[in-house]
């Protein structure tokens, strides 16, 4: 299966949860590319002007995985506006991943999973599963091998 992974990573955290997702893909057989949302310019986190970098075409890849990190207990504007701006998710099937500071995903993650799936649904996306990685320092070991394994299982 050919997978793509679309994510928006402001400190890094949330692309190296990426990077190990693609690989657990890739050596269970599938095709996984990682593909990054970026703005133009700086933006400083929590910042809502800014403007998206070119839009990475997703019509070849036939399952997605998007993922951004929790910003103000709500998913990252970056990846809001992203996904906006997707003309559609028809036919796709699809996984989101949140990373979050905080120690459990009520504190934010399972929110931005509620606000991707929204979005994702309603660009016609079949949503699968999804995960929240908690990246305070005691947990996350922990929640990221549960959340590569979770998504990953899901292609």
């Amino acid at each position: 299966m050919n997978i793509g992974i679309v994510v928006y990573s402001w400190s890094g955290n949330t692309l190296s949860v990426a990077e190990k997702l693609r690989d657990r893909l890739a050596s269970s057989g599938h095709t996984a590319h990682l593909v990054q949302v970026k703005v133009v310019g700086e933006r400083k986190q929590g910042a809502r002007d800014f403007k998206l970098d070119a839009l990475p075409d997703l019509s070849s890849y036939d399952a997605l995985v998007f993922g951004a990190a929790v910003e103000a207990f709500s998913l990252s504007p970056v990846l809001t506006a992203y996904l906006k701006k997707v003309e559609s998710l028809a036919g796709k099937r699809v996984a989101c991943l949140a990373t979050q500071q905080f120690p459990y995903p009520w504190m934010g993650g399972s929110n931005a999973i509620r606000q991707m799936r929204g979005l994702c649904r309603a660009k016609g996306a079949s949503v699968v599963g999804s995960a929240v990685v908690n990246w305070a320092k005691s947990r996350r070991d922990k929640t990221m091998t549960a959340a590569i394994d979770r998504l990953s299982g899901l292609f």
